[in-house]
């Protein structure tokens, strides 16, 4: 892929604000042929869209689809109009989530968190990218795109965020699982790239702390960094520098030892104690 995404589909899940939508901008900003929004916040998505349409003046093609991501029949459904009204993108980013935190696991409803926490985080993104992956892979001559949007917390685990980091591990493995496939299968058109990073002050983690050596994170510095990697092909990007540090202890210590010192001593299993998330 050239330096920026000009002329290209790009179909961007939680698009209706927050990073989403500045994924959106950046699109097109860069003049890229569509972006498609994805989101189930009808009003939000709206507002995104005549947004979008006042700075592209006519150069990015719009397309907005109210859609609720814990629904495979809502997936299927508008991947099928998107295909029929679009075409298939070149780019997709999943970058749609949602957390829930601050309660010990044995203190959450399974029913209220548990299950919608693992739908839209860890089973939509496969949902999704499995709908489009095979345009993408056909048009072998043409450079595409799967940003999948993960966290730290995928690769360290952290009390008061269970389930949440659980579907987050397993976008992660699947992510890197699909890399490696389609290297294997000789698809070097279609690159995968795994973000994992730290909190974001996006609001969705308000009242987190950041902890030793991973501060919050600014949202213009994570959208531009996942940017660059995303058009560079790069399989995986870690934010702060410190997660991959982290990563690297969690495999060298004993658990006991990394307990005190990275999840005690830096901070780690206390930054969500404040938890309060968007209101």
């Amino acid at each position: 892929m050239t330096r920026t995404v000009r002329g290209a589909r790009l179909l961007i899940t939680g698009a209706a604000g927050g990073m989403g939508r500045m994924y959106a901008q950046r699109a097109v900003a860069e003049h890229a042929a569509s972006v498609t929004l994805w989101d189930r916040d009808a009003a939000a998505l709206a507002r995104t869209v005549d947004e979008l349409g006042a700075i592209s003046k006519g150069r990015t093609r719009i397309h907005s689809y109210v859609v609720d991501l814990a629904d495979l029949g809502s997936i299927a459904k508008h991947a099928q109009q998107v295909r029929r009204e679009v075409g298939n993108p070149d780019v997709l980013i999943n970058n749609a989530g949602i957390v829930r935190g601050n309660e010990y696991f044995w203190q959450t409803d399974n029913g209220e968190d548990t299950r919608p926490t693992m739908q839209v985080n860890a089973l939509a993104p496969m949902y999704v990218t499995r709908e489009f992956l095979p345009g993408m892979i056909a048009n072998a001559y043409r450079a595409a795109r799967v940003v999948n949007i993960a966290s730290a917390a995928g690769t360290l685990a952290n009390p008061r965020m269970a389930t949440y980091a659980a579907s987050k591990a397993a976008l992660i493995g699947w992510s890197d699982s699909l890399r490696i496939e389609l290297e294997q299968a000789d698809h070097g058109n279609v690159k995968v790239t795994t973000v994992t990073p730290s909190y974001i002050s996006t609001g969705m983690f308000a009242g987190a702390r950041g902890p030793v050596l991973a501060p919050i994170l600014e949202p213009g510095y994570v959208v531009d960094r996942v940017w660059r990697a995303m058009l560079k092909g790069a399989p995986r990007l870690e934010l702060p520098w410190s997660v991959g540090v982290s990563r690297a202890l969690r495999g060298l210590l004993p658990t006991r030892v990394f307990d005190r010192v990275v999840g005690d001593g830096f901070g780690v299993y206390r930054s969500m104690e404040r938890f309060t998330g968007r209101r």
